[in-house]
Parts: C-alpha cells; sequence; structure tokens
C-alpha cells in the first residue's frame, strides 16, 4: 500500500491567526483540504493519515466529508514536536495494520502545493532506492547567520552540492520506524524533519527527487498566503519548454 501521512498538528504561532494555519480558508477551501486533494486525486495513493492538532478532529472529519476526501482513514494525535508527531503518525498506522513493506508518503499539511508527479516519483524512487526525498539545488549564495551580534560569515560548502530539502519524504514504514528507534536509542529527537533524522543516525543514501519552487512553498506567515493565491491559478505556459 501507498499511504500519504499528512502532519497538521502545528499550533500555528508564526502566522499569527485566530485559528491553525492548516485549517484557515483561503478561496473558500480549508489549506489542509488542499493538500489532502493532491493525495485523493492520485491513483497510486491508496489511503491518506492525518495527525491532528488536539481538538481540531472532528473539524478535519467534517472538512473531508465536505470536500469529498473519501481516502481519509485514519487521524492520529500530535505530537509536542515534529519529531512525536510524526511517530505518533507512524505507531498509528502500524496498529492499525499496515505491513513495514507499505510506504509512506510523509506530508507537511501546509504544503499544498505537491503536485501528482512529484508525489509519484517519491514512489518510484522509494521503491527503487528505499529513500526518497524531495528538494531542490540551491541557487543562492548561503552564508552562516551569527544571531546574537547579527553578523554573516562564509559556509565553505559550494552550493552546488547543497539542497533546499521539501516534502514529502517517503519511506517504508518498518523503515522508517526502525529509523526512529535508532534516533531515540541515541537521543536524537530534536530534528526538524524526517530526512534529517535518518541523515543524523548515519544513513546517507537518500535519494533526491527535484522538487519545484511552487511545492517548496510552505503558508508559515502572511505573505506565503498571498504567494499561494497566486501561485494556485497559474499555469505553465504552453510554449515554455
Amino acid at each position: 500500500m501507498n499511504i500519504a501521512l499528512l502532519t497538521a498538528a502545528g499550533s500555528g504561532s508564526r502566522m499569527g491567526q485566530d485559528i491553525p494555519k492548516q485549517f484557515m480558508n483561503i478561496d473558500d477551501c480549508p489549506v489542509i483540504i488542499y493538500t489532502m486533494q493532491a493525495f485523493q486525486h492520485h491513483p497510486q495513493i491508496d489511503a491518506i493519515a492525518v495527525v491532528c492538532l488536539q481538538g481540531w478532529e472532528v473539524v478535519l472529519k467534517a472538512y473531508a466529508s465536505q470536500y469529498g476526501i473519501t481516502k481519509l482513514e485514519y487521524i492520529f494525535p500530535g505530537g509536542d514536536s515534529n519529531f512525536h508527531s510524526i511517530r505518533n503518525g507512524l505507531l498509528g498506522l502500524q496498529k492499525c495494520g499496515m505491513s513495514d513493506d507499505d510506504i509512506v508518503i510523509i506530508q507537511d499539511g501546509v504544503r499544498p502545493l505537491v503536485s501528482e508527479d512529484i508525489i509519484t516519483r517519491n514512489i518510484e524512487t522509494c521503491n527503487k532506492y528505499g529513500y526518497a526525498v524531495t528538494g531542490l539545488l540551491c541557487k543562492e549564495v548561503i552564508m552562516e547567520y551569527h544571531a546574537g551580534e547579527n553578523i554573516l560569515s562564509y559556509m565553505p560548502i559550494p552550493r552546488e552540492r547543497l539542497v533546499r530539502t521539501q516534502t514529502p519524504h517517503t519511506y517504508k514504514l518498518g523503515t522508517i520506524l526502525k529509523a526512529q528507534q535508532t534516533a531515540i536509542d541515541n537521543h536524537i529527537e530534536d530534528t526538524a524533519a524526517s530526512c534529517q533524522l535518518v541523515a543524523q543516525i548515519g544513513i546517507n543514501d537518500q535519494h533526491l527527487v527535484l522538487g519545484s519552487e511552487k511545492n517548496g512553498l510552505k503558508l508559515t506567515n502572511v505573505e506565503d498566503i498571498e504567494l499561494f493565491k497566486a501561485l494556485k491559478h497559474v499555469s505553465k505556459e504552453p510554449w515554455l519548454k
């Protein structure tokens, strides 16, 4: 099976709004529904699971029913960090009978512009290599920021070797659960993403799935909402190669 695991457990404090950002309505549709629709309409996705902010489960179910998200099968409680939220979802899938060989596509619930092609290539790459991480090769010059002094310093890593990771991150269920347990045993839990955790325990052959600037948009502040509203109405001009 191919299962999409969406994280929607954050409080959205950086957005500064009255409700969590994943449940905000943009053009009469909640953000989390935009993300779920990408997986609902993908022919290779068998089920959707959501790790949900406590107290919003009923709202999530109601939205899914209203917008025809029939693949939503599992809702799991969020944790006190991104690591623990994802772990709750993975352990929940295991308890619900998912096998170690089932593929889990881990997606930020507030990255609503994930494309069918990126999902497909994540599944294909994971099937072939065991790991898939979406990202973009860095085009910018990267500097190290020292917050206490508000200064920048040079980082001696060529930008051609740097990747800005996005989501999805895709693994077989048994693989990512084993990686998480290894991380716990080694006190490596303060990680921002699954790909970081997997790398920190010494696995250095995660394969890149090339993402896009649209796919990378994560709704974190008000400016991101403005970008999302503009980008979701834009398609590639037919004359462009």
